[in-house]
């Protein structure tokens, strides 16, 4: 049975990307839940993997090496990922607070937002210090420093073993750049005092070896951007300083009103908290019957229990126990390719420890990096000779991606210019007009779009923003819109929260805009569908596709790319931060730049479907004019060059490049006829305000770019 179609009916929500929940979405993806709505809620794209930030500090690995992409994993599974730190959790309501945006409900929710290193009561720490967990910023802030040039002083806070592991890794990849000037471990206890004997005296053997200084029994009283001030005035100067002085939880974890122990969330060893349609693993969790230290191994074997009682938490079924093991393998890297192990009080260590670590990380990691192909449902035995050529051998793309052929829009009729009305006036292109009531002005434009997101908040300020695209390349000023809605088959409960996500998230955009949301139309059916039909108001004549002269220049505020990102994202070969960032630049309104542009411009439209040289081939068109457009000077999506290389492409591509057959394109070219979803505004306008108009459009925050020109002809466009 098809189950892709059964009505969703629970919200399962799971929140932070932690080791144990990245299994769960792993596990999901190869079988699903009918019913279920899974959603995961996380601060960014990627998650690190805590076992590979050693060797990733010491230089080992890539920074890309050490995260898990939430954004493929999440496609994988089916799941909606929303990017966003959690701050709060409702048992009451059953509500999730990430700001920004609406609760989250669910019915049921799992927490796995590991731990922090902060150190909020140390004096100067929160302006000069850099907590080792999250992992996310840290990678991010050491990997800055340890690129730059010129001597280097670094101290780690905390001498436990992972305070060790760090400075070890750190002094390493400093002193193999030539830079390492001190390194410096201090503990206000004793250094490494509760491991055993053996990992004590290896790891200080390993200090000596890498040049580490040990500053034990002695408290900090400040840090300070160039050394941390310690009690009794003595001075250790550090320009990088960072913190692993044990673990402490995330503050909201307290206010959930769910039981806590020491902050963290008390679990059963069904992984529950006391509220049991909530549950909890990994660091940020206590298990109360049976207490352990905080370790990476924990959540691992954590998921399958995790997996199966989320489950059997909206299916009825039993829940199954986790029962710890008391003792686990530690290995622990010492800076070069080396590591100790230990297990039953058993030390061993050497390069070929490290190895063994080596291939227990990247085997771990190698199940996200290579995720398991879905399948593509078989045809029908029977069917007709041409479905396979027409059906294609991709899923059809969401968004611009999704609409119709110019061809087959202009075979019928749809975008004709003759009016049967005095009072309507059908404006060069195809879907918006003029309408004249006594001296008022009033332009309309309709577009919906096939969510390409699962997330509904993100989906709905998207095709806001690319509603109002053709009144704000009319240079009008937004007035009314209503919203034009096909829902999902989802259970009434479902149905409420996720209209509230769609029209706080619209509502928002055309508030922002001036516009006002007055109403419109909700339906049922196989997949969400958002659009709007907005008027806006014009105090003098829209600018239109007609009125481009020889000798304008060619302005675009956003850049190219959104097709093929979000092809490449349905088929999980586009890097996370990529659709992050391509989601992020979709959503930018256009009404500055509007602004900016109207009263200069001599034609203008907003780039969607056709892509760049479809719209751009419009303007020539009914303007009687010619183009010549720099592909180099063109800008492209973060990716999207990359993934055209590859081949990806949207759905709609052949029939944009089939406008402009001689131009003959490949690779990162293609991308002029790549369909785009919010697009930029492509302005003609006089070439001595070109320069100006361009700084002004920067300084108003849109990466725009001067294309090209106009030129004498009709209708031909040259590419260079």
């Amino acid at each position: 049975m098809d189950t892709s179609r059964l009505p969703q009916t629970k919200d399962v929500v799971l929140i932070g990307g932690g080791h144990a929940h990245a299994l769960v979405l792993l596990k999901w993806g190869m079988r699903p839940l009918p019913g279920a709505r899974l959603t995961l809620i996380n601060p960014g794209p990627t998650a690190p993997y805590s076992g590979m930030l050693p060797g990733f500090v010491a230089g080992h690995y890539a920074r890309g090496d050490l995260d898990i992409d939430l954004v493929r994993l999440a496609r994988f599974a089916g799941a909606r990922l929303v990017q966003g730190a959690a701050e709060g959790l409702d048992p009451d309501t059953r509500s999730v607070r990430v700001p920004g945006r609406p609760d989250i409900a669910y019915d049921v929710a799992s927490v796995d937002v590991g731990i922090t290193s902060d150190m909020p009561d140390l004096p100067g720490f929160a302006e000069h210090g850099i907590p080792a967990k999250p992992l996310g910023s840290f990678a991010r802030r050491w990997d800055a420093f340890r690129g730059g040039d010129g001597p280097a002083r670094i101290a780690v806070i905390g001498g436990g073993v992972a305070g060790a592991e760090l400075v070890l890794a750190m002094a390493h990849a400093l002193r193999s750049r030539g830079r390492l000037e001190q390194a410096t471990l201090i503990d206000s206890g004793t250094v490494l005092g509760t491991a055993s004997a053996g990992i004590r005296e290896r790891l200080r053997r390993a200090f000596s070896e890498q040049g580490v200084t040990v500053v034990e029994n002695t408290a900090v009283n400040r840090i300070h951007s160039s050394h941390i001030e310690l009690e009794g005035g003595r001075e250790v100067l550090s320009d990088f300083t960072t913190g692993a002085a044990g673990a402490r939880p995330h503050d909201w974890l307290a206010d959930t009103r769910l039981e806590v122990q020491d902050g963290f969330l008390t679990v059963s060893d069904s992984l529950q908290t006391s509220d049991p349609q909530v549950f909890a693993a990994g660091d940020c969790a206590h298990l109360a019957y049976a207490p352990r230290p905080k370790a990476g191994v924990y959540a691992v074997r954590q998921a399958p229990v995790l997996l199966h009682n989320l489950r059997a938490a909206i299916t009825g079924d039993p829940m199954r126990h986790y029962r710890p093991q008391k003792d686990y393998l530690k290995l622990i890297s010492m800076g070069a390719k080396e590591a100790l192990g230990e297990r039953f009080g058993t030390q061993f260590s050497g390069p070929m420890i490290w190895r063994w670590k080596d291939r227990i990380d990247q085997n771990f990691m190698e199940q996200f990096r290579s995720l398991p192909e879905m399948e593509v449902p078989d045809l029908p035995p029977e069917h007709t000779l041409d479905l396979p050529a027409v059906l294609g051998d991709k899923p059809m793309c969401g968004g611009c991606g999704a609409k119709a052929g110019r061809a087959a829009l202009h075979a019928a009729g749809v975008s004709r210019v003759a009016s049967l009305r005095e009072d309507v006036t059908a404006l060069p292109g195809d879907d918006a007009a003029l309408l004249t009531m006594g001296d008022v002005r009033q332009v309309i434009s309709t577009d919906h779009l096939r969510a390409f997101s699962l997330d509904p908040f993100v989906m709905a300020r998207i095709a806001a923003v690319h509603a109002l695209g053709d009144i704000w390349a009319m240079g009008a000023a937004p007035q009314a819109a209503t919203a034009n809605l096909i829902l999902p088959r989802l259970a009434p409960a479902l149905q409420q929260r996720t209209l509230i996500e769609i029209m706080t998230a619209a509502r928002s955009v055309m508030e922002d805009a001036g516009a006002e949301i007055i109403g419109g139309h909700t339906s049922l059916g196989d997949e969400l569908t958002v659009g709007f039909t907005v008027t806006g108001l014009c105090n003098q004549d829209p600018v239109t596709l007609a009125g481009a002269q020889p000798g304008d220049a060619l302005v675009l505020t956003k850049p190219l790319g959104s097709g093929v990102i979000m092809a490449a994202e349905m088929a999980g070969k586009a890097e996370g931060a990529w659709v992050t960032a391509g989601l992020e630049q979709m959503a930018q309104p256009q009404a500055a730049a509007s602004r900016i542009l109207a009263p200069e411009a001599h034609a203008m439209t907003d780039v969607t479907g056709f892509g760049l040289a479809g719209h751009l081939l419009g303007i020539c068109e009914a303007s009687g004019v010619s183009a010549e457009i720099d592909f180099a000077a063109m800008p492209l999506m973060e990716g999207a060059a990359q993934l055209a290389d590859s081949g990806i492409r949207s759905s709609l591509f052949p029939e944009n490049a089939a406008l402009l057959p001689e131009w003959r394109t490949s690779g990162a070219q293609d991308l002029l006829f790549d369909p785009q979803t919010a697009g930029g505004l492509l302005a003609a306008l006089p070439q001595d305000k070109a320069e100006g108009v361009l700084q002004q459009l920067k300084e108003a925050g849109y990466p725009a770019a001067l294309i090209g020109k106009i030129t004498q002809g009709a209708g031909q466009i040259v590419l260079t």
